[in-house]
């Protein structure tokens, strides 16, 4: 962790061993356990990524990036770019895989639907909406913040 990010880290921690002294029954150890370091960093700042040159991702299409621990399909939606986790919550299948038709993609494994822009879940079987990451294109490449 970077010297600027340990006030928060041992600010969250002092927040937690109260918390754990007041509430009987709270495990302080479990507490901190569950705050790892990287979790306490992202609370701190998000952090930008660079995911693929816009023009990878042609209008009407998605494409896989694999980033960081991340695997996600970056949408481009009438020159919009919209990124959801790739796979689909309902089972094994990979939405930058999955048909493409204005804002909705069906998932290539039970055919499912999601809204693009915002991760909803459009149609059956699926029940839980997909996780979205703000997206933003600067000088020709594709960011999230993460």
């Amino acid at each position: 962790m970077s010297a600027r990010h340990k006030p928060l880290q041992n600010a969250v921690f002092s927040a937690v061993a109260k918390l754990a002294r007041s509430s009987p029954g709270v495990n302080e150890g479990l507490l901190k356990a569950l705050l790892r370091r990287d979790r306490v960093k992202s609370l701190a700042m998000p952090s930008r990524l660079e995911l693929c040159p816009a023009e990878d991702v042609a209008e009407g299409t998605a494409l896989k990036v694999e980033k960081d621990g991340l695997t996600l399909a970056v949408f481009n939606v009438d020159g919009e770019f919209y990124v959801l986790d790739d796979a689909c919550t309902h089972g094994p299948g990979s939405l930058s895989e999955g048909y493409i038709e204005g804002d909705v993609v069906e998932c290539n494994f039970h055919n499912g639907q999601f809204n693009i822009r915002t991760g909803e879940v459009v149609l059956p079987p699926c029940m839980v909406p997909m996780k979205t990451y703000p997206a933003t294109v600067e000088d020709g490449k594709v960011f999230i913040e993460v």
